[in-house]
């Protein structure tokens, strides 16, 4: 009976030691995690030819496949960039023809992610709107999974555990958007260029066509991605800053 005892009061002391440990781990992201971080990172700097004050023009054309992302909420984002005071003077206009550039913009995702995934995505670079597989892994590592097995000390350390993890978690959202501007070239300037498609037509073989094409339009492409990381974030308190900053790089290139 007594060694009984015994183990019981040793489990129950690893219990509480556990819960104390969980409980510092928590308050540690609160204090740490407690402001919003918004970052927005470029794979690869675009840099778009000067032009003449009249041909500072843009179309921009915004689509996703992601249900959580405003389009028109973010291009109001946008053209407030552009129109904001000590901006470069571009103008967005409704008509691709008369517009000196075209930006377009993909975003692929918008949702919980880690570090790690984000770190993936931008290393990837553009796609052109291709699924983005794996990026997305979930949020990051919690309290909870961490210290999976500490309630095995005792109710006190299963009750700490479900507090520590429920209610303190160290949330990361990630937004990857694809971007891809085209310039009008000067008068005489022709742009070649050369695509290749691989498809599979069957479950025998596949095709390859190389297509070539001459335009009077430069292209640009590159990756945009931003992050927001805080304590318990949620993407309704991230969206509007995440939304500027991203707004904020691709007013940049211009």
């Amino acid at each position: 009976m007594k060694n009984k005892m015994s183990n019981w009061v040793k489990l129950t002391v690893m219990g509480v030691a556990f819960s104390v440990l969980m409980g510092c781990a928590a308050t540690s992201t609160l204090i740490s995690k407690r402001e919003l971080d918004v970052q927005a990172r470029t794979s690869t700097a675009i840099f778009v030819d000067p032009v003449a004050k009249e041909k500072r023009t843009i179309y921009v054309d915004v689509r996703s496949g992601v249900m959580e992302f405003d389009r028109n909420a973010f291009k109001r984002f946008l053209i407030d960039q552009f129109s904001a005071p000590g901006s470069s003077g571009y103008t967005i206009v409704d008509d691709p023809d008369a517009a000196q550039f075209q930006m377009s913009v993909y975003v692929l995702n918008l949702e919980k992610t880690s570090p790690t995934a984000a770190e993936a995505a931008l290393g990837a670079g553009y796609t052109g709107g291709a699924v983005l597989a794996g990026a997305a892994v979930g949020a990051m590592g919690n309290s909870s999974n961490r210290y999976r097995g500490a309630a095995a000390g005792g109710l006190v350390a299963g009750a700490a555990d479900f507090l520590a993890g429920s209610f303190v978690k160290d949330v990361t959202f990630m937004l990857v958007a694809d971007v891809q501007i085209k310039e009008k070239a000067r008068k005489g300037v022709f742009v070649r260029k050369d695509s290749q498609v691989d498809a599979k037509i069957s479950d025998a073989g596949s095709s390859r066509q190389t297509v070539s094409e001459v335009s009077n339009k430069k292209e640009y492409r590159t990756r945009i991605v931003t992050t927001a990381n805080k304590a318990n974030l949620k993407l309704e308190e991230a969206q509007d800053l995440m939304f500027k900053k991203t707004a904020y790089a691709m007013a940049g290139f211009f």
